[in-house]
Order: C-alpha cells, then sequence, then structure tokens
C-alpha cells in the first residue's frame, strides 16, 4: 500500500510545476496547462484525503468529478478565448496582447 504522503508530495508538486508554469509562460495555451496542473493536484489532494481518511459517503470523489467538469468548461472557454484574440491580435504571447489598442 502506498502511503498517504507520497500522494501528496506528487500533489505538492504539480501545484508546484503548475504555478511555475503560469508566472513564466509567455503563451496563453501554456498557462491554461499550467492551470489545468493546478486543478490537477487539487483533485489528487481530495482522493487521496477521501480514501485515507475513509469517508463512508465518498464526498471527495464527488468534488474531484465537480473539479474535473469545472476545468473541463474552463479550459473550453480560455480556448475559444485565446482563438478570439488571435485572430484579432495574430499572437498567442500574452505580453503581445494589446487589448486596449484595437
Amino acid at each position: 500500500m502506498i502511503p498517504q504522503s507520497h500522494f501528496l508530495i506528487l500533489s505538492a508538486i504539480l501545484f508546484s510545476i503548475g504555478i511555475f508554469g503560469v508566472l513564466t509562460r509567455r503563451n496563453a495555451i501554456g498557462i491554461l496547462m499550467s492551470i489545468e496542473l493546478i486543478l490537477n493536484a487539487a483533485n489528487i489532494n481530495l482522493v487521496t484525503f477521501n480514501k485515507f481518511l475513509a469517508s463512508p459517503d465518498s464526498l471527495g470523489d464527488i468534488y474531484a468529478l465537480f473539479v474535473i467538469a469545472i476545468g473541463a468548461a474552463s479550459a473550453a472557454v480560455g480556448l475559444v478565448l485565446v482563438i478570439a484574440v488571435y485572430r484579432k491580435a495574430k499572437t498567442v504571447f500574452v505580453d503581445k496582447m494589446d487589448l486596449m489598442k484595437w
């Protein structure tokens, strides 16, 4: 049996990589992928604490499903926004996007 600390360390590493990606990426699609990493780290935490705290109602799993659904919806909306901005600004680099100059 894998101990709980291994899952929490994996989640912390994924969360750190996601934060690093959000803060250092210049590409809008890369930023969206980093946000998904952060959401997946949160899901690992939810499922881990649900398993190791032996919750009889599986509330952690249900919350994880909601996070996955919200993450998929936000990724779709974010990708649509990136495509719309790309059509107007001809770039996906966030530092080159000047929305006020359109």
